[in-house]
């Protein structure tokens, strides 16, 4: 289901902070973060033309974010880059001097990280990156989950150091009791969803983002025509469109945000004009993107760039992922999970849909980009649903 954004503040200009955060300047503070971490390069682009001709576009371009800091997803930029910014931030201002990215290994910012504690709630990759990120530091994470997260992806946020600790119902009971404890506590909330009164952590985590769509545009060699995005609350999606909507400016490109069409609280904020928490249903198999309310930050910022929304079936979405394992042609393989094959699913889905391929204005000169927003994160799962192991997907790709 598609809805194009008819909303009053569509196309007019981004909030001052968000231009500030999400712009040229937040991405260069991201870039020189990465500079700094020795297991960064920037992740593969990769091109499918056998796909692209086979669906009838001029050009599909994927963003690998499954090989992201050995994550293996896109979150691997956000928590952990707030997690470093803060400590930097509370060190200054003990030590009464700026610091740099290169004081984060001096004796005396470690000394300061390892009285800190950073907390969160998550469906899995954020709390891993947030659990990196105090690890990076040396500082303490606790990481809140609901029951639906699965154990594997439990397990590695466990590996990284981090206490877990097990919330009953949804993502966003865990995020309320995540905030609770930690505000009784004195521990700090790193969340990449807002709420009032709170947006300049989830504005970090979302700045870290930019560094998707700032290494994109330096490797596509031209830029796309159409962008597809998924969304869980919000906050990817928002900094890519930013990103996109102040540096191609009149030039940027037609942007679908793609949401579950089983947790789809960004397609009926859309819908209702303003965000909107939805009911709980059914769960969708794009865990990482079940999400029912949606971050009100993200939101400022979509509502202004985003051209469209739009809704994809769980079953696209599993076919999204098999397509991807077994390319066509002489096509690259890519091992994405099931959320991170959701912004590709959204492409499938509005070019079976002739109303929506003709409101996207989707041809045969389209050149689309979509990111692949993790790997095989559950390792298990993935080979449920696509029939392979991510490593024999992976060694065909190689």
């Amino acid at each position: 289901m598609l809805l194009l954004n008819q909303l009053p503040d569509f196309r007019q200009p981004l909030h001052p902070t968000d231009a500030e955060t999400l712009g040229p300047a937040g991405a260069d503070a991201i870039e020189r973060h990465l500079a700094g971490r020795a297991a960064h390069v920037p992740t593969p682009l990769k091109a499918l033309p056998d796909l692209a001709a086979s669906l009838g576009i001029g050009a599909l371009y994927l963003k690998d974010e499954g090989q992201r800091l050995g994550l293996g997803s896109f979150k691997a930029l956000g928590g952990a880059y707030a997690v470093t910014r803060l400590v930097l931030e509370a060190a200054s201002e003990r030590l009464g001097r700026t610091l740099d990215e290169a004081d984060l290994t001096s004796p005396e910012v470690r000394a300061i990280a390892s009285e800190m504690t950073f907390a969160c709630a998550t469906d899995g990759n954020h709390g891993r990156s947030v659990a990196q990120g105090a690890q990076l530091v040396g500082a303490r994470s606790v990481i809140f989950m609901h029951g639906g997260v699965s154990e594997p992806r439990a397990a590695a946020i466990a590996r990284v150091g981090a206490q877990i600790v097990r919330v009953p119902g949804t993502y966003d009971d865990s995020i309320v009791e995540a905030a609770r404890v930690a505000n009784e506590k004195g521990w700090t909330t790193v969340s990449d969803t807002s709420w009032d009164g709170y947006e300049r952590i989830p504005g970090l985590v979302m700045q870290g983002y930019t560094a998707i769509i700032r290494e994109a545009l330096r490797q596509l060699p031209e830029p796309p025509t159409h962008v597809f995005v998924q969304a869980g609350v919000g906050g990817i999606a928002a900094a890519i469109a930013a990103q996109l909507s102040l540096v191609l400016g009149n030039g940027r490109p037609v942007f679908t945000v793609v949401d579950p069409a089983r947790a789809a609280c960004l397609f009926e904020s859309a819908r209702a004009g303003r965000p909107t928490k939805i009911a709980h249903g059914a769960p969708t198999v794009m865990a990482m993107l079940e999400c029912y309310d949606p971050s009100p930050l993200a939101w400022r910022v979509l509502s202004r760039t985003a051209d469209a929304f739009m809704t994809v079936e769980d079953a696209v979405a599993v076919e999204a992922m098999n397509r991807l394992a077994r390319p066509a042609g002489s096509d690259p393989a890519i091992v994405a999970g099931e959320s991170g094959a959701a912004g590709f699913a959204g492409l499938l889905a509005a070019l079976r849909d002739p109303v929506a391929r003709a409101a996207l204005k989707l041809d045969a000169s389209s050149r689309v980009f979509a990111v692949v927003t993790e790997g095989a994160t559950d390792p298990e799962r993935y080979a449920e649903l696509v029939g392979l192991t991510p490593a024999e997907v992976a060694g065909a790709a190689a």
